[in-house]
Formats: structure tokens, C-alpha cells, sequence
């Protein structure tokens, strides 16, 4: 039902008012800033288009991305977010509405869905302040820096994740961000990019991890095995210790990815999950497949890829790597088509459109952004 005409201009007053308050600028109408549909597991389970057809409101503060989001009509009612500049704890506070559930100090989507956050101008960096996903639906998060958010420390926010997804999240696109932390567990960081708690149909493409001690996982522990149809592709992985990710059941697609520097292990496939794993190029790097620090056995389908300077361990009780001759020890059907790049041109083509601040540039499947 059409609300009345008066209080459909009270409301348009009250959402202005409120942005003008907390830095947010509204613009007209338009369809979501991104300029390439999702790809991957993404665009199952009825797709993902975050707030395509919404409203368009630039901000500049994390309160203001939170008053664009109170300000809405329902938490449903899509809305595309622009944001640029620096968004840190200073800037980023509670707002209330019947519309959202916010916090200060991180970035709450929380029991909110159609929404799109894009850095736009000359970057959106989110500095020490993580990105919170928790019972939502419809998200794409494109074009942005998350870096050294902290679990432990001074300041803390999201539990220490870049990105964290948690809690009946279904349908995420997350879309040439840099995701960035400065050490590991022991300097107070945890994941760049966590799934947990059923959370489903994501995809990570176009995107850098690196300089952290995790990228992220698929399940919190090996008894939470309801997270599954994850993406990951044409992303860099640089400098990391481990998950890379980190699956615990479920079904995960990884390709076209450029793993350099894995320390200690890379696809830690485990607890029953399944991984297909095709055309990415591994150098530099230890373990980057198979099953380790348990005896819970996963599973992988490989083709295509490259090892570069990879180095092996011995298996063990709870250590299981699939090399040094890596070999399949299932198949995993894929619901969506997908190209594939030669792995020989990933390191290239990687390099030249993942991260943030890259045009939103991507492969035209023949190793050419």
C-alpha cells in the first residue's frame, strides 16, 4: 500500500535532514555504480545486484554510510552507498532506525539486504575498521581498502576481519577491494576475510589479500559446516601464513588466483569440503593444497594450475598436503559458466586488475584486462 502523499514527503525530508547531519550526500536515482554484473556462486540462488535501482547518497564518514542506511524506507529498500575518503573510528558512530542495527566503531549490514557500498573519487579507505555482514542478504561491497583492522590492541573492530560475514548472510559480491593487515595473530590481527555461521553464495573476485597472518576461512570451527558456494578468482594472495583459504565443508570454487609467498600453508580443504581448483599460479609458496592441522579430510578437484617454487611437507597425522604431483580425489560440479584464463598469464593479468583503485578492470577471459 502507497503511503500518503504527505507522509511520503515527511519521510523524503526526514532522510535529507539526516544525511546533511552526518555528511551524506544524496544524488538522483541510478542503477548501482558497479560496471560489471557478479560472477561466480554469487549470481545463484535468485543473483546478487546489492542496490541496483535504489537510491544513490555519497558519504564520507561510516556514520554517514549508517544515516544512508537508517534513512531508508524498510532494510530492505535497495540503495547504492558511494563513499570516499577515509573512513575510521573517529568518523563512524551508532544511528538508529527502524530501518537498520548499527554500532560504532565498524561498519554494521546487519538484517539489511539490497545494498551496494563502492568507493568512488579518489578511493574509500577503511582504516582499522572492519566491514560487518551479519543476516543479510544482497551485497556487494566493490572498490575499497580495509586494512589493519585489529581483534586485539588499540582500536579493535569486527572481531579483528577485514570482512566478516556471519549469520544466515545469503548472496555477497566483494569486488576488487584490498583487504591489508600488518602482521598476524600475535601483533592483535586475525582474518582478512571471514564466512561463518551459514553463510552462502559469495564471491571474491578481483581482489588482493596480503601481509597478514590469515585471508579467511569458510566455517568457524570444524562443527560449523554450514557455509558452502563460495567463488574465489583473479584475486592476489601475497604474504600470507595460512587460509587461503581456510574451507570447512561446503563446496568452494578457486581459480584464475595468483598465490605468492604462502608461508606455512594456502586451500586448507577440510572437514568434508569439497574444492575445485583450477588455472591458478602458485609461487614462492609452501603446502598451498591439501588438508592440515587435522585429520578431518577434504577434498579437490585440480587442473591447470601452476607450481612455481612450491615446497612440500611430509604428511602426517594432521598433515595431509596434496603434493608435490597434486591429484584429484573428487569432482565438484559448478552451476554457472565461467572463463578461465592460462594459468601462465595469471600473475600478469592479476597484477594489472586486482585490488582497489584499478578502474574495476577485468579479464576478458584471454588473459587481456
Amino acid at each position: 500500500m502507497r503511503r500518503p502523499v504527505a507522509l511520503r514527503l515527511f519521510t523524503a525530508l526526514a532522510t535529507m535532514a539526516l544525511a546533511f547531519a552526518t555528511g551524506a550526500v544524496l544524488s538522483i536515482p541510478e542503477a548501482s555504480a558497479a560496471t560489471s554484473g557478479a560472477t561466480g556462486y554469487a549470481t545463484q540462488n535468485g543473483g546478487t545486484t546489492g542496490g541496483v535501482g535504489g537510491q544513490t547518497v555519497r558519504a564520507t564518514t561510516g556514520t554517514a554510510i549508517h544515516a544512508a542506511l537508517c534513512g531508508r524506507a524498510s532494510s530492505s529498500t535497495p540503495i547504492t552507498i558511494e563513499v570516499q575518503g577515509t573512513i575510521n573510528h573517529g568518523n563512524t558512530k551508532k544511528v538508529s532506525g527502524s530501518s537498520c542495527s548499527t554500532a560504532d566503531g565498524v561498519i554494521e549490514l546487519k538484517k539489511v539486504s539490497n545494498v551496494t557500498i563502492i568507493g568512488v573519487g579518489s578511493g574509500a579507505v577503511f582504516d582499522q575498521l572492519g566491514i560487518h555482514v551479519r543476516e543479510a542478504s544482497n551485497i556487494i561491497i566493490q572498490n575499497v581498502t580495509v586494512r589493519n583492522v585489529k581483534k586485539s590492541g588499540s582500536p579493535t573492530s569486527n572481531g579483528g576481519d577485514a570482512i566478516g560475514m556471519e549469520r544466515n548472510v545469503r548472496n555477497v559480491w566483494v569486488d576488487h577491494a584490498t583487504l591489508e593487515a600488518s602482521g598476524g595473530e600475535s601483533e592483535g590481527y586475525d582474518s582478512l576475510f571471514d564466512l561463518k555461521d551459514n553463510t552462502q553464495y559469495v564471491t571474491l573476485s578481483y581482489s588482493i589479500l596480503r601481509n597478514s597472518g590469515r585471508g579467511g576461512l569458510v566455517g568457524h570451527s570444524d562443527s560449523d559446516l554450514s557455509s558452502s558456494f563460495a567463488t574465489y578468482h583473479h584475486n592476489l594472495y601475497e604474504n600470507l601464513d595460512s587460509r587461503a583459504p581456510l574451507l570447512r565443508g561446503g563446496t568452494a570454487h578457486i581459480y584464475n588466483n595468483y598465490y605468492a609467498h604462502l608461508n606455512e600453508s594456502g586451500i586448507n580443504s577440510r572437514a568434508g569440503a569439497h574444492a575445485k581448483v583450477d588455472n591458478n599460479y602458485f609461487k614462492d609458496s609452501k603446502d598451498v593444497l591439501g588438508t592440515f592441522y587435522t585429520d578431518k579430510a577434504g577434498y579437490w578437484q585440480v587442473s591447470g594450475n601452476i607450481f612455481d617454487n612450491v615446497t612440500w611437507s611430509g604428511p602426517g597425522s594432521e598433515n595431509h598436503p596434496a603434493g608435490p604431483d597434486p591429484k584429484s580425489n573428487t569432482t565438484v560440479s559448478i552451476p554457472y559458466s565461467y572463463s578461465l584464463d592460462s594459468a601462465s598469464c595469471v600473475p600478469g593479468i592479476v597484477g594489472r586488475t586486482a585490488g582497489a583503485d584499478k578502474g574495476l578492470r577485468v579479464s576478458d577471459g584471454s588473459c587481456s584486462p
